[in-house]
């Protein structure tokens, strides 16, 4: 049997990975600025992370959400206090299209609506609800096209303040939209859906699924803005490379039994996976590394020859090039040996390195990216 072939691959084979460093099968090193997709948040093989699941594993491993699992209780009591979110209510899910779809579906429980609105260059996930509001044609089935979503420009008040009304079920937004190539809905936009979902009865929901967990500086984007969402959905750097996802809910959202489920969501494995996280990033302060390190980057990007623009904040930054970034990335990969992360806009790389990346790491990326970028500057100048 072969494997389905749908991802482009680097002919790389990772077998060893420490900190911010992943090393192939032939013992070279490589320097992770991606975090496979931002999941990498404390860093590779963290030492009381990999104690914890070790811990775990020996005692159970699984059994289902028919009896009570206290280590869910213990992983949304710590998220709680960590993010701000006490007096929210948490569902355990296994991915970010999950957590997407779930939150969805709850918001359509709530409030009985069925039309949702998201914005243009999205990306919530794959499964059905989540895709639909994924504004991107290319992965939706036909399947996918029977939803009732109206995709806006990002920060277009004027748009958003037509198109909003009493028939509106949910509003969903990223803190930063990652795919994209880092674009970041501002204060003003943010307060303006809080304002008018309150007006309309629609549910503001917050996906935090690459954004959240202190990749932003604060533990979620949208606190940038002082607002609260009704429904927040994590997942990525969660479970530093465990599956794991949640949604996080509003008290005014009531629950009832069956209205959501899940076999694997909150299992005794990825409850330990999650709370080792949420344990590292408040010991090491990694929220305030995040803030401090994006910052050292972003003004040394501003200043490299052939960079057009710089996006994002703390450890999610894009850096658009005025030209097409792939060959970029390919050298970064094979000729310095660092890993970095595309976007639907070509000319952007993503920058998505582990909450605890260090100075000295910081500027290893900065050297290489600066090596990287020589021959495709001349060439585009001649």
């Amino acid at each position: 049997m072969n494997l389905f072939d749908v991802y482009p691959l680097f002919d790389i084979e990772p077998v060893k990975a420490r900190g911010s460093w992943i090393w192939d099968k032939e013992g070279k090193k490589y320097l992770d600025f991606y975090g496979g997709h931002a999941v990498i948040s404390i860093g590779h093989s963290n030492y009381h992370y990999v104690k914890k699941l070790e811990e775990q594993l020996e005692k159970i491993a699984f059994y289902s959400n028919s009896v009570k699992i206290k280590q869910q209780e213990e992983l949304a009591q710590k998220l709680g206090e960590l993010s701000g979110y006490n007096d929210y209510s948490l569902f355990l899910c296994n991915s970010g299209a999950e957590a997407n779809e779930n939150a969805l579906k709850l918001a359509s429980f709530h409030n009985g609506r069925k039309k949702i609105i998201a914005f243009e260059k999205s990306f919530h996930g794959r499964t059905s609800l989540a895709v639909a509001a994924t504004n991107d044609t290319s992965i939706q089935a036909p399947v996918n096209s029977e939803h009732e979503i109206i995709f806006l420009p990002l920060n277009d008040e004027e748009a958003f303040s037509k198109a909003i009304d009493k028939d509106v079920c949910a509003v969903i937004i990223e803190g930063i939209q990652g795919v994209a190539g880092i674009q970041t809905p501002s204060v003003e936009f943010l307060k303006l859906l809080r304002k008018k979902c309150d007006e309309t009865g629609a549910l503001l929901i917050l996906d935090e699924v690459q954004s959240g967990y202190g990749r932003s500086g604060k533990f979620f984007a949208h606190q940038f803005a002082n607002i609260k969402p009704d429904i927040i959905s994590i997942a990525k750097g969660m479970g530093n490379g465990f599956p794991v996802a949640g949604v996080l809910i509003n008290p005014t959202i009531k629950a009832k039994h069956g209205m959501l489920g899940t076999t694997f969501g909150g299992n005794y494995l990825a409850c330990a996976a999650a709370i080792a996280v949420l344990d590292v990033i408040k010991e090491e302060t990694l929220i305030e590394n995040a803030a401090k390190i994006g910052d050292y980057l972003i003004e040394k990007l501003k200043t490299i020859e052939g960079v057009k623009e710089i996006r994002g904040t703390g450890l999610m930054i894009g850096v658009e090039l005025h030209f097409n970034s792939a060959q970029v990335r390919n050298d970064l990969v094979f000729k310095h040996q660092i890993f970095t992360g595309s976007a639907s806009n070509k000319n952007t790389i993503r920058l998505l390195p582990p909450l605890n990346i260090s100075k000295e790491e910081a500027d290893h990326f900065l050297k290489g990216f600066v090596l990287a970028l020589q021959p495709h500057l001349q060439s585009a100048t001649q």
